[in-house]
């Protein structure tokens, strides 16, 4: 994914869960992924906020034919609480993922991501 079609779903993303109540703090991602820091609502659940973020960003993205072929995410996701005291690291590393991306696989990141969330806040 490069890094203008990158811009327009975050934005797309940004506004379309402001339209459905869902507080998206940040999105970022990089070739094949993205992360998204959420804060959820007392009546949502994780698994609902997803569906109606992968639902209608794939329909938006199809709709705008930015893929010759179908597009469609993954079945899968990952997802984790984040602490208040981890907010500010959580937003700066979701922030920073092409720097990330540089020279590590979305393997090692997700290594980094839960050695980021286990430090101690300072």
């Amino acid at each position: 994914m490069n890094s203008g079609l990158r811009f327009k779903i975050r934005r797309f993303l940004k506004e379309n869960s402001e339209e459905k109540n869902i507080h998206l703090d940040i999105v970022n991602g990089y070739k094949d992924h993205l992360h998204c820091l959420i804060a959820l609502k007392p009546l949502q659940s994780i698994a609902a906020v997803v569906q109606q973020l992968k639902g209608s960003s794939s329909k938006w993205i199809n709709d705008q034919k930015f893929s010759k072929d179908y597009f469609e995410w993954q079945d899968d996701y990952f997802a984790i609480s984040v602490s208040e005291s981890n907010v500010k690291k959580v937003r700066s590393y979701i922030k920073n993922q092409v720097i990330h991306h540089r020279n590590k696989s979305f393997e090692d990141e997700m290594k980094i991501f839960e050695r980021l969330l286990t430090e101690k806040s300072r």
